[in-house]
């Protein structure tokens, strides 16, 4: 692919993408927008993927919108940002849809739209020195980015409300503790952490990390019974898949399993 603000490449079997704006701090703009929703619809439609692994060029991660290209647009600001947000979400979307796990190294500040990216990761490996802050309401406008869909999930309602409405900043420890990260590191190891944790991912059971990554955010929004019904509909088409025969086998006999990468 033919990109600007991102990198993009494929190696043994992880979909790896790149934020690299570095001089615009990775700022959301129309064209990153457009630029990541083509990134992630081609991580999720390449069989050879298995995970994918996103990290930033740079000491800030992502400082969300870019508050400078909106004001400039003036009275346009509306339509420019409709359509932003529409390959933003639309980026967003697919990453969550795709039965493939999504990991993130996050070695500096996420801010803004960057840290509705960080909460719509399926895991997040943070460095020490990282930092996040909503900072929509310090500019008078209101969350985006799928960050009312995520945000509360891992931290909670009122934690939510106070990283909104108060823009308080959490640290990496603190992130780790609320649940916004799964793990920190120490600092400049971050994106060498991801990129091993997505290269074991993409080695695994393929079939099984998939559908469990959509059962678990299904299950979230479901009824007792629902969820019962679509696990044990899951776990029949998992078991019986080459990869589950494999590791039932494995399981048995006492040896490491081989699962099949292609």
């Amino acid at each position: 692919m033919d990109l600007q603000t991102i990198l993009y490449d494929v190696a043994d079997n992880v979909a790896h993408i790149r934020l690299n704006n570095p001089g615009g701090a990775n700022a959301v703009t129309p064209l990153f927008s457009r630029e990541l929703r083509a990134a992630m619809l081609e991580a999720h439609i390449d069989d050879e993927v298995r995970a994918v692994c996103v990290t930033a060029e740079g000491k800030v991660f992502c400082a969300g919108g870019d508050l400078k290209l909106f004001a400039a647009e003036g009275e346009r600001v509306g339509r420019v940002a409709s359509d932003m947000l529409t390959d933003y979400h639309g980026a967003l979307y697919r990453m969550n849809q795709m039965p493939k796990p999504v990991v993130a190294g996050v070695g500096g500040t996420a801010g803004g739209a960057g840290m509705s990216l960080v909460s719509a990761f399926d895991l997040v490996v943070a460095s020490e020195n990282a930092k996040f802050i909503m900072a929509y309401t310090k500019a008078g406008v209101t969350p985006d980015g799928t960050s009312t869909y995520f945000l509360a999930r891992h931290v909670g309602v009122r934690r939510a409300l106070d990283l909104v409405l108060n823009n308080r900043m959490l640290t990496a420890e603190e992130a780790e503790r609320w649940g916004l990260v799964n793990r920190v590191v120490p600092e400049g190891e971050a994106d060498d952490a991801a990129l091993a944790m997505a290269a074991e991912l993409a080695a695994g059971p393929g079939y099984a990390l998939g559908h469990a990554k959509k059962l678990v955010y299904a299950g979230f929004d479901s009824t007792l019974p629902e969820a019962g019904e679509r696990e044990a509909e899951v776990f029949l088409a998992a078991s019986m898949h080459p990869d589950g025969l494999e590791g039932i086998a494995a399981f048995a006999a006492k040896r490491a399993p081989e699962f099949n990468r292609k």
